[in-house]
């Protein structure tokens, strides 16, 4: 339980706000253009930063004839999703056109009681979640209603504070915004610098010796993973990581494999004959729906992987950090056959000619220079998340009051 400052007042949202919702829209008003029209999904979407999918609009005559009777939002009201995904706020921050749908939506008009931004905050806040999703006990399960929104609690701190708490928060979403925009444009930066210096269209200073086309079976071979009886999986330790397609999909570092959850003993390899994959192969699915088979990691340590994946291991001639650089640029499921599920061979792979540098050493200076951008994409990455952490705590602080700014 949330003690807050004395000097804020707990009052009840209805007695500062009006709380109503739209008129109905029917389902034969929809419309492909015209007045924007919001379903919780639209918001839901708003909420996780998505685009938003098969978006609905209503005609101007549409839109006249629903305001007339229920009023048109303004900039500074509050929509609050009501049905499914409930609770998520939507602050109307211009007043353009648009409506939303009714029963789904709650509206709470703009109040002199609330700093708009402020009261969208508080939606945000663990102590009004909590509240909504039933905690204080008289929600009803997936739906949260006119009524319910009227009785939820919300500290009320002078209109002063209320503003610089707003402010405070939002210079750090500028902040992080900007990160996220910062590491977009490095991103860019390395997906064109990768174009450039592995197609050998921009060369290094330093460099000029011949490049030439080679196959990909001429710089290495495929070698397929094992499959292994239940009884050998699920080991926590062991000599080797054990691999499954699954893996691939961990978030993390997008070159590197992440730490195992699975490993095979070095009795167990050796009774089974399993193929240990050396570090600094690449490995992949060699079956499944397209997404899987784009996937690729490079092996940090000798490890084993299931029979649904395949690893590449680059032999001398070529550096294997510049090997993950060619391979990322292929996209693989042009080279796989159309069966029940496309599968991938390392016949078909090995085909894949592309440009090389004979020099080993400019093909690890392409790779510096790469890897160069992608340090400081981390490292804006690491600030980024750093920031979004500090962002939080600093607005459960300034929320529940523990933290208090001089205004």
């Amino acid at each position: 339980m949330v003690t807050y400052p004395k000097d804020w007042d707990i009052v009840a949202l209805g007695s500062k706000c009006e709380i109503t919702s739209s008129k109905r829209v029917y389902e034969s008003e929809w419309e492909k253009h015209g007045i924007p029209f919001l379903r919780t999904r639209d918001i839901a979407s708003f909420h996780i930063g998505e685009e938003q999918k098969d978006k609905l609009f209503i005609s101007e005559q549409t839109y006249r004839e629903k305001t007339s009777v229920s009023g048109e939002p303004h900039k500074g009201d509050l929509l609050v999703t009501g049905v499914g995904t409930i609770g998520l706020p939507y602050l109307v921050s211009s007043d353009d056109k648009m409506y939303f749908k009714d029963g789904n939506i709650l509206w709470i008009k703009k109040s002199d009681a609330f700093v708009p931004e402020y009261l969208f905050l508080q939606f945000l806040s663990r102590e009004l979640i909590e509240q909504i999703q039933g905690g204080s006990g008289f929600t009803t399960v997936g739906t949260f209603t006119i009524k319910n929104a009227k009785k939820l609690l919300v500290p009320m701190p002078c209109i002063k504070e209320q503003k610089a708490i707003a402010e405070t928060l939002k210079s750090f979403d500028a902040h992080i915004a900007n990160l996220a925009e910062l590491i977009e444009k490095k991103k860019a930066i390395r997906d064109g610098a990768l174009e450039d210096l592995v197609s050998g269209r921009t060369r290094l200073s330093g460099f000029s010796k011949k490049w030439v086309i080679r196959k990909i079976s001429d710089c290495g071979r495929f070698v397929s993973g094992n499959g292994f009886p239940l009884a050998y999986q699920g080991k926590k330790s062991g000599q080797y990581p054990f691999y499954k397609v699954s893996d691939l999909s961990t978030k993390g570092n997008e070159n590197r494999m992440h730490a195992a959850n699975h490993y095979i003993s070095q009795e167990t390899a050796s009774l089974l004959s399993c193929n240990i994959i050396p570090a600094n192969s690449i490995i992949f699915a060699k079956i499944g729906v397209a997404l899987f088979l784009e996937r690729k990691r490079m092996t940090t340590c000798e490890c084993c992987i299931d029979n649904n994946m395949m690893s590449f291991q680059p032999n001398p001639t070529i550096s294997s950090d510049f090997t993950w650089l060619v391979m990322q640029r292929i996209t693989f499921g042009d080279y796989a056959q159309i069966t029940a599920l496309p599968s991938l061979s390392g016949n078909s792979l090995g085909k894949v000619e592309f440009l090389t540098p004979t020099d080993i050493e400019e093909q690890d200076a392409i790779v510096n220079v790469l890897n160069s951008i992608n340090d400081e994409i981390i490292a804006l990455e690491d600030e980024r998340n750093k920031m979004i952490q500090i962002r939080e705590g600093a607005m459960d602080d300034l929320l529940t009051g523990r933290v208090r700014l001089t205004v």
